[in-house]
């Protein structure tokens, strides 16, 4: 069954499937149609009889997906021709008590095939993390309704009703996970403790399970039952052992018992931490002295207003929540596997243009065409759609951007409207402070850079720029990024504020780079300390990728993500465009075009803001990273953490940003030739004609290209209606 089958107000029956000498039982939810197949062995190794069984209930039956919660289950199930693989990764199984040694290495067959993987925790998701492209962080949610009517005064079970208090609780299975000798030690220091532990007994032998007056083990439970002992409970229980089986798990108890309105008290398990650190609600304990210390002040502390931070953060912990995410994620893989087949095997034409690329350049152009009635198949070798705007919620919840800040600006109004039918925006104008000898100062270089730099009292713009002249140095031509500075602000600002972190970026010096690299960042006269002037500054409300789901989801749009334009049969579409590096489409042929990439050092971090504004540039060249965003400034988005983001330049990787030189527009212009005389390709954005644009520019070259690719079919309506 999936984590999020629930056991209240399920009603099953039985509908039993014959073998020769085994059987397979099927329970049937009738709320739901969940069902769940048991199988009946006369053998319980027997795999191929599972097999056998699992053939025969998928016989004649349309292509299912397989959701693993085990690797164990390959065994019996590595043959079906699944539609998409899910890996649910809950918990490091290998670690556990009689853990099969075969485990491990089913795992990773699985990790390969899987289409894509979730993880039950952040310390798993960070383990996990580079072993898989399509791995996603979910950790345990809570059905808030379920345990919030512990809050409500429920009616006590009769078998705790005569047990005294305090009472100190815990439900769960309770296996080699629990550290007993915790629990021994807490019965013994606080004799006058009742501590209640219900659930089942697993892999553990009765001597090991401490017995004293105090510890009261009332067995299993139905889930039901739960909120009504709970109810009744001082404070709530997670006494796990620190140890392998332990190091990745992320327990469900703690959002159920925080959901009854319990306190709890919790060994010092990294994912409690990292999840309810700054929690009133939630006490730690190392050893049996802190353990006691932290219960006794969860004992004393009564105030409801602590459960206020907890309700914020419950509200967005529902399984409901979860499910809706995962099944948005893997549908995205069944739908990628439906239409797989067709793309390669249809023998007719399979759209009337094929958009390489899912960025802004391509998704803009597609949604065009597919407005106009055009089929238009899209595909991105990466897994995702977005290009670089892509953004995504880490581990831990917050909404970052994978491949790094991207804030949106404009003075156009159609390039505005046209967005603005596919996303809300929040108001949002971008500030840049950049680490200097002198402090944090604002970023492009004001008036008040200037006062902190050089200590000046500048009241006015005409004094500021006065001043900028005495420190202006004359050259006699200005080709450079060096010469364009230090003809602007003079040596001291050129070497303080650019000669490092140009050469971190494009690494050569400034002398060697055309003078629009540092063009783009003007110096000003007054305070104003926004990075863009543009008229319109915000950021979509719901996240880039939101908006590009908007944008592609057309009848007339198919994606295929993770593949290769040239892995497409030929003769399948009428006309390409081409968003990807345009020296890539001619096979190099007079060599790479020089880009540089970028690498990303993602950080999450147990504060609320780590960082007074967006963005800190860091121009010295002793620190190996160029700049750190703070997300949450982009996308006001509140959380107890925070997330950031180091950028540091490289000359291998994924092309971001063409290297302008002379030399490199030479290069350029010979492709731009082969691209020029190449029929039925149109080359588009940032890669396809190798040049820095903004986004707003990108979609803005998108929707002119789209207007004179569509120009010929509508002049041919026009003149045969005539």
């Amino acid at each position: 069954m999936s984590r999020f089958a629930q056991q209240r107000d399920v009603s099953f029956f039985e509908e039993p499937l014959q073998g020769e000498t085994d059987a397979l039982r099927i329970h049937i939810c009738q709320r739901t149609n969940v069902r769940v197949l048991t199988p009946i062995l006369r053998d319980p190794s027997a795999i191929e009889a599972v097999r056998k069984l699992l053939d025969g209930f998928l016989e004649g039956r349309a292509p299912a997906t397989a959701w693993y919660y085990t690797p164990m289950a390959l065994a019996f199930s590595d043959h079906v021709p699944w539609s998409a693989i899910a890996f649910d990764c809950m918990d490091e199984l290998s670690a556990f008590r009689f853990a099969p040694e075969a485990l491990k290495v089913q795992e990773r067959r699985l990790m390969r095939v899987a289409d894509v993987v979730f993880t039950g925790g952040v310390s798993l998701f960070e383990a996990r993390k580079s072993r898989h492209p399509n791995i996603h962080c979910f950790p345990s949610g809570v059905d808030l309704p379920h345990f919030a009517a512990a809050r409500s005064g429920l009616p006590e079970p009769a078998d705790q009703r005569a047990i005294g208090r305090p009472r100190i609780g815990y439900f769960g299975v309770i296996d080699e996970r629990l550290d007993m000798g915790l629990l021994s030690e807490i019965a013994r220091l606080r004799p006058s403790w009742q501590l209640v532990m219900l659930g089942p007994v697993a892999k553990l032998r009765p001597d090991e399970m401490p017995q004293a007056p105090n510890i009261h083990w009332l067995g299993g439970r139905d889930y039901r039952d739960l909120p009504a002992y709970l109810a009744h409970w001082d404070v709530a229980l997670m006494p796990f052992a620190m140890n392998e089986a332990t190091r990745f798990i992320s327990p469900t108890k703690a959002p159920e018992y925080l959901a009854g309105g319990c306190r709890v008290v919790s060994t010092p398990i990294c994912d409690v931490l990292k999840r309810f650190a700054g929690l009133d609600a939630v006490g730690i304990g190392a050893d049996p002295q802190s353990f006691v210390a932290a219960i006794e002040r969860a004992i004393g502390r009564q105030e409801m207003a602590d459960f206020e931070a907890v309700d914020a953060m419950l509200a967005a912990m529902s399984w409901d929540g979860i499910q809706r995410s995962m099944r948005e994620l893997l549908g995205r893989v069944e739908r990628r596997a439906l239409q797989a087949p067709v793309a390669m095997t249809t023998p007719v034409a399979m759209a009337d243009c094929l958009v390489v690329g899912a960025g802004f350049a391509g998704a803009v152009v597609a949604e065009r065409l597919a407005s106009a009635g055009r089929k238009v198949l899209i595909v991105d070798r990466r897994s995702h759609i977005g290009g670089n705007a892509f953004d995504e919620h880490d581990a831990a919840g917050i909404l970052i951007h994978r491949y790094g800040p991207h804030i949106f600006h404009t003075n156009s109004d159609e390039v505005l409207g046209y967005l603005s039918r596919f996303t809300a925006w929040r108001p949002y104008e971008h500030r840049v402070l950049a680490q200097v000898t002198a402090g944090l100062v604002p970023m492009p270089i004001n008036r008040t850079t200037l006062r902190r730099v050089y200590g000046v009292d500048l009241r006015s713009e005409a004094e500021a720029e006065a001043f900028l002249k005495t420190l202006a140095e004359p050259v006699d031509r200005v080709v450079s990024a060096e010469d364009f500075v230090v003809t602007s602000v003079g040596r001291r600002l050129y070497e303080m504020f650019f000669r490092g972190y140009t050469r971190k970026q494009w690494g050569v010096d400034p002398s060697q780079l055309d003078r629009s690299v540092t063009a783009r960042v003007p110096t000003r006269t007054s305070d104003d300390d926004r990075y863009f002037l543009d008229r319109h500054q915000c950021m979509p409300r719901h996240g880039y990728t939101r908006l590009f789901e908007n944008m592609l989801d057309h009848d007339n749009i198919t994606v295929l993500l993770g593949t290769q334009h040239n892995d497409l049969p030929k003769g399948r579409y009428a006309h390409m465009v081409y968003t990807g590096p345009v020296d890539d489409y001619f096979g190099r042929r007079f060599g790479p075009l020089p880009y540089r990439s970028l690498v990303f050092e993602h950080e999450t971090l147990p504060v609320e803001f780590h960082q007074p504004v967006a963005t800190i540039n860091y121009p010295v060249e002793d620190t190996p990273y160029t700049r750190c965003t703070e997300f949450k400034h982009l996308t006001g988005q509140q959380h107890r953490w925070t997330s950031i983001c180091r950028e540091r330049s490289r000359a291998d990787g994924d092309p971001y940003y063409p290297v302008p030189s002379a030399a490199n527009r030479e290069l350029f212009r010979r492709y731009e030739a082969l691209a020029d005389a190449e029929t039925g390709v149109t080359f588009l954005g940032r890669l396809g004609t190798y040049r820095y644009m903004n986004m707003d520019q990108v979609v803005g070259q998108a929707l002119a290209t789209a207007r004179k690719l569509l120009a010929p079919r509508t002049e041919a309506v026009a003149v045969a209606a005539q």
